[in-house]
């Protein structure tokens, strides 16, 4: 009897201790972020703040060039971007993006060294296109990036391929079709916080400008036509808006009414602005360089990596805490039809 009670004891410790294995041990830090009452807070974990803030920093400061001399476009061959750069400006943009991108790798990343201008590495097609990228997202998204802007850094940190681009997950395998369509779902994924809801948001509405709505705008039984299936997808998109920046819900939403935007902080319209940039470079810079792409770069199923909200982020409220990343480097102020001198020189 004594050994049964021994046994159901260890049982029931075991057993508590897979219930506690998802729970967060305290302490826990909390900032009132709103009203008193209504549970307007941000509730976060010191000891994964402690383990963030070193993978957030800025790279070190590099020297950026003398905008005097000739321009790069004058001197090199086959420059079709940056080429209203000094020599030395240019020169300096290509040693930050090798420290920022391929540190390892350098220059053979994407250059064939005994012909620099030669295009047949399609690392060079896709960084080219990145630049241009980077220069849309600096030069026509202020609503979100605001002054501090982005450059190559922001998303890959030293890395060849940023470590947090999104690929959709691997398909439900159709051939155990007797168990049923799981929509994505129960696969108990860590995009969407373990929990049972499409593991997919991102490839749902950061493509295409696809409605994101729970609740309706007028009275039943008309008012809310959205079904469970868009409810559930919305909720998993929240997931992950909540872990690419480290927040809770009330970083964007008044807990009192989730769904109104007058009575929400202003982190939400800056997310809205940062919704609809997500979309614009997934499908005009993202998408369009799928056939580039060798099949070894492709998701598990042949579909192009696209950017969501972690791949800038990275669990951080600002991506690198807001630092001042793009004010240095004018050939990634400017887009193709504004010339950089011109873009570093305009109001930041």
């Amino acid at each position: 009897m004594r050994n049964l009670m021994r046994l159901t004891s260890l049982m029931a410790t075991l057993g508590a201790a897979v219930l506690l294995a998802g729970c967060e041990r305290p302490p826990i830090d909390a900032v009132q972020r709103g009203y008193r009452g209504l549970a307007m807070e941000q509730v976060y974990n010191p000891r994964t703040l402690a383990a963030q803030i070193p993978q957030n920093q800025p790279p070190a400061a590099m020297d950026v060039g003398s905008p005097d001399g000739p321009k790069a476009g004058q001197i090199l061959q086959n420059v079709k971007v940056l080429g209203d750069l000094s020599i030395g400006q240019f020169t300096a943009q290509m040693a930050a993006i090798t420290a920022w991108v391929s540190p390892k790798e350098g220059c053979v990343y994407c250059h064939d060294l005994a012909n620099l201008a030669d295009d047949s590495k399609y690392t060079k097609v896709v960084a080219r296109r990145m630049i241009q990228m980077t220069q849309k997202v600096n030069a026509d998204w202020k609503p979100h990036v605001a002054a501090t802007g982005v450059t190559c850094y922001t998303c890959h940190r030293g890395n060849p391929v940023p470590a947090l681009t999104w690929t959709q997950p691997l398909a439900q395998d159709k051939r155990a079709d007797f168990i049923g369509n799981r929509n994505g779902q129960n696969l108990a994924s860590p995009s969407v916080g373990l929990a049972s809801l499409p593991a997919d948001p991102v490839t749902s509405y950061l493509i295409k400008p696809t409605n994101i709505r729970v609740v309706g705008t007028t009275s039943l039984p008309t008012g809310n036509t959205t079904s469970i299936q868009a409810t559930e997808a919305t909720y998993a998109l929240m997931f992950h808006f909540s872990g690419a920046l480290g927040v809770n819900c009330t970083y964007c939403h008044n807990s009192r009414s989730l769904g109104s935007w007058a009575e929400s902080p202003p982190q939400r319209t800056t997310a809205w602005h940062g919704i609809s940039m997500v979309r614009n470079l997934n499908t005009d810079y993202l998408l369009p360089l799928g056939p580039t792409l060798p099949k070894s770069r492709l998701g598990p199923n042949g579909d192009t990596p696209i950017v969501a909200c972690a791949t800038c982020h990275q669990g951080a409220y600002k991506p690198l805490y807001g630092a001042q990343m793009a004010k240095d480097w004018p050939g990634l102020l400017a887009t193709n039809g504004t010339p950089a001198a011109a873009a570093a020189s305009a109001p930041q």
